[in-house]
């Protein structure tokens, strides 16, 4: 009998730890907000593309993302999703969504979500509120360079894209039609941070604002330079995306 249990346990702790591991792999999730390793892939937020043409009544490319385009979709998505938009029990599982283009649908901008939700979320002390602020433009910094360095690079590739098809042979019409559209919805991908940057700028300020009434502190002056130093990169940002049809984007709010 003795013999028979210590064969069993073995099978038993190997069963046991199987069980452990599928149940911790299945509610895995990226620290610091980051998005699953299993929820990730190459093309994953090819749908920014398909949403901004769909959006303007543009059918997608059907084209595959070159590694620029694919690098600008990658670099825009942390500029699109909003600041404290996620709870914090979803961003300790990586949550991530889809989001709709400012072109989608007739969307007020509320410039006071960004603060309500920093003032009101609890905090152990109020300079941990200037700290995320903070935290949150330096980011937005940090982030404008790279992505506009790739909306550059984007550009300048669709401008020869554009020359080379008059002197292609045998061009089809779904080729052009594709070309097009691509880019298009690159041109459309930059409008769409340019605007979120504008409505980041004027939630942050809201914020501080507000945040200096409540609680005033001397990490408030830092927050303003930071805000200053952001506003003026967007107000002259290193590329202009021409808008779809010739007709101007307007940001609300």
């Amino acid at each position: 009998m003795p013999d028979s249990i210590r064969q069993i346990r073995p099978v038993l702790s190997a069963v046991l730890l199987a069980l452990l591991a599928a149940t911790l792999g299945a509610c895995s999730g990226g620290d610091f907000g980051r998005t699953r390793a299993d929820m990730r892939s190459d093309d994953m937020h090819r749908w920014l593309g398909a949403e901004v043409t769909s959006s303007v009544g543009v059918t997608p490319s059907q084209f595959q993302l070159t590694d620029e385009e694919r690098q600008l979709r990658d670099l825009a998505y942390p500029m699109i999703e909003p600041p404290l938009s996620r709870p914090a029990w979803k961003s300790v599982f990586g949550d991530y969504k889809p989001l709709p283009s400012p072109w989608r649908q007739k969307i007020v901008f509320d410039r006071t979500m960004y603060g309500r939700t920093l003032i009101d979320e609890p905090h152990r002390s109020h300079s941990s509120r200037y700290a995320q602020l903070i935290e949150d433009v330096r980011n937005d910094i940090t982030r404008f360079e790279p992505f506009f360095a790739s909306a550059i690079r984007v550009i300048d590739l669709d401008r020869k894209r554009n020359a080379s098809m008059a002197r292609v042979s045998a061009l089809s019409p779904r080729e052009r039609d594709d070309a097009v559209a691509r880019m298009q919805e690159n041109s459309l991908i930059i409008q769409w941070v340019q605007q979120c940057l504008e409505q980041r700028i004027s939630s942050y300020r809201w914020a501080l604002e507000h945040l200096v009434i409540q609680a005033p502190d001397g990490m408030a002056a830092d927050a303003d330079r930071l805000i200053g130093e952001l506003a003026a990169q967007t107000a002259n940002p290193p590329v202009q995306a021409q808008p779809p049809y010739g007709r101007a984007v307007v940001s609300k709010g």
